[in-house]
């Protein structure tokens, strides 16, 4: 299910592979973030639309083929697209495309009722099982993974949710994108989190909730869901992603409030934001 990529020689070595959000850099255009993506350790890029971002609208903007020249010209490929705006529902209209660029996953978060639990829960992770099986079987035409975010506030956001709606749906076309920001900052919990969802995890977020992303703080507070500044312990998170010989991506991730807007003031000053973090987590991973 995660991106296919070339296996550790051995088994001691474990290695992130990341690939970078283009909502990181806010609406700055594609011209400035492609040229980005090489320096931040990575060849992949994760395509947000507003109002994240709006790099997807800027892709019809341009044409599919001159965005094609421009991934080439920096040598960049498309990985994951992002529309949350669409929905699980909305993605077949954007299979197309991920196959067009060889995208490998479409993310989205879930529908359905909030604030269940126990059997009322299980019972809406059901229903919403059975009503995603077309679209996983578009997704499987397509050659994409479908990657259900545990967003706040949403159906597919608890542990239990997250496990069920594997179980329940069964295919390697679904799958998770982990989140730990919309998780407890228990490194434990999303430690276990991980290895349950083993194969099924289709994206980890180095994401934790710091001090939030909903309210205007101070940037060097706002830096804090970023890995390294907040208290979130990643040890144990690389651990178990090590443990189920991960192999998928590594997106580095926050938001900036308000949304749209780079999570600094420059295309320099983000890439080496992103470049701190990534060497955090590579010193951690070294280590396991």
């Amino acid at each position: 299910m995660s991106p296919v990529s070339a296996p550790n020689t051995s088994s001691d070595v474990f290695r992130l592979r990341y690939i970078i959000a283009s909502s990181l850099y806010g609406t700055l255009p594609l011209s400035e973030i492609l040229p980005e993506v090489g320096k931040a350790d990575s060849e992949y890029i994760d395509i947000w639309p507003r109002p994240h971002g709006d790099q997807r609208e800027q892709v019809e903007l341009m044409g599919h083929e001159a965005f094609a020249q421009l991934l080439e010209q920096h040598a960049v490929r498309l990985g994951v697209s992002t529309r949350f705006d669409l929905g699980p529902f909305g993605l077949q209209q954007e299979m197309a495309f991920a196959r067009t660029f060889g995208a490998q996953l479409l993310v989205c978060g879930s529908k359905g009722p909030k604030g269940l639990a126990g059997g009322d829960l299980r019972a809406a992770v059901v229903e919403f099982a059975e009503a995603l099986r077309p679209h996983i079987d578009a997704a499987a035409e397509n050659g994409v993974t479908i990657a259900i975010e545990n967003h706040g506030n949403a159906l597919i956001e608890s542990p239990d949710s997250m496990k069920w709606l594997v179980e329940f749906t069964g295919s390697p076309h679904l799958g998770i994108a982990l989140a730990p920001y919309h998780l407890p900052d228990d490194a434990a919990l999303v430690a276990g989190l991980i290895e349950d969802l083993g194969e099924n995890l289709a994206l980890f977020y180095a994401w934790q909730h710091g001090m939030g992303c909903h309210e205007k703080l101070p940037k060097e507070q706002e830096l804090m869901q970023l890995p390294g500044r907040g208290r979130l312990d990643f040890v144990p998170l690389l651990a178990a992603l090590k443990k189920i010989h991960y192999q998928g991506w590594t997106e580095i991730f926050m938001h900036p409030v308000p949304r749209g807007i780079p999570i600094l003031d420059t295309a320099a000053e983000v890439t080496a934001e992103l470049e701190r973090a990534r060497q955090y987590l590579d010193d951690l991973a070294r280590d396991l």
